[in-house]
């Protein structure tokens, strides 16, 4: 396989297609976690009417899935907090027992950030949005950072935005949000046009290691990468490292070709081989799913040398 670093896609790719839910048009960009029976996730599914909604499955090793039909219904005792038609985009970060769930919450006033929170995948408390429109990704630290809980975001537009840098923000609640500091934006070559959070970042003795996609335009629209970068552990809106090599490019056919062609949109990760291995599952041309993995000691070398 051409373009190919130190992640290697799995041969089986994609591992989730439209055929795995009756009304898909398209399956791609979803969350999973791993859990000590298994996997879980939220996936995204574009409907045939072209909703989208979020759905829950399960797998016994990441790989063969099966998801539920029906989209998943939150609770809230405000009316004025719900789940739109236009929920896409999952992200799930795991803190002791509960499952913090993002996604691009996106109605009239534009793309917004909702927030739930599980236990069970079987109930769902949703939260008022956290963040005011327009912002499309946002992805929650593993843990507290200085005592609050710290999130990933990056603004956005009501349109096919055409920028995109990475901020920081913290609450001491889940409610109010606040410290809101630059991390990174664009850069010359794959990452030029903009930049967006992918899974939560994983802690290392060397940082926190932050996987990103990073947009390029080219004479017949975007094209969609993933890099990397190292935050600093106490103050992780200051880079450390940041990758000007890509790691993942749309080469296979099932990233160039596609309702949205050349995409590759890294959205969940998961440590594999008693934490020596990285998986990352990535939306393809926003239409399937697919996975490749990487020993986490190569991610992190070539995160240092490959940097700008």
């Amino acid at each position: 396989m051409a373009n190919e670093t130190v992640f290697k896609r799995y041969e089986g790719n994609p591992i989730v297609t439209p055929s795995a839910v009756p009304r898909a048009n398209s399956i791609h960009n979803s969350a999973i976690v791993k859990e000590a029976n298994g996997y879980r996730g939220i996936f995204r599914i574009d409907e045939i009417s072209m909703e989208y909604t979020l759905h829950y499955g399960e797998s016994p090793d990441g790989i063969h899935w099966t998801i539920e039909p029906e989209r998943i219904r939150m609770q809230s005792d405000d009316p004025d907090i719900f789940m739109t038609h236009y929920s896409y985009d999952p992200r799930i970060t795991r803190m002791d027992d509960t499952y913090y769930i993002t996604w691009c919450n996106s109605d009239g006033q534009g793309p917004c950030i909702g927030l739930a929170t599980t236990k069970d995948f079987n109930t769902y408390k949703q939260w008022e949005n956290p963040l005011p429109p327009a912002n499309r990704n946002c992805v929650i630290f593993p843990r507290k950072i200085n005592g609050k809980f710290a999130i990933l975001h990056r603004p956005s537009d009501r349109g096919h935005t055409s920028f995109g840098d990475i901020f920081y923000a913290t609450s001491p609640d889940l409610v109010h949000w606040g410290t809101h500091r630059f991390v990174l934006g664009p850069k010359p070559g794959w990452q030029s046009v903009k930049t967006g959070p992918g899974p939560h970042p994983i802690e290392t003795p060397e940082g926190w290691l932050l996987l990103y996609h990073g947009v390029w335009m080219s004479c017949n629209g975007f094209l969609y990468s993933m890099g990397a970068a190292l935050l600093d552990l106490d103050e992780p809106w200051k880079v450390i490292h940041r990758t000007k090599d890509y790691l993942l490019y749309p080469t296979a056919p099932y990233e160039r070709v596609g309702d949205v062609p050349n995409v590759v949109f890294p959205s969940a990760l998961t440590m594999e081989e008693n934490n020596t291995v990285l998986r990352v599952y990535y939306g393809c041309a926003d239409t399937c799913i697919s996975m490749a993995e990487a020993k986490l000691a190569d991610v992190l070398e070539f995160t240092k040398t490959h940097s700008f």
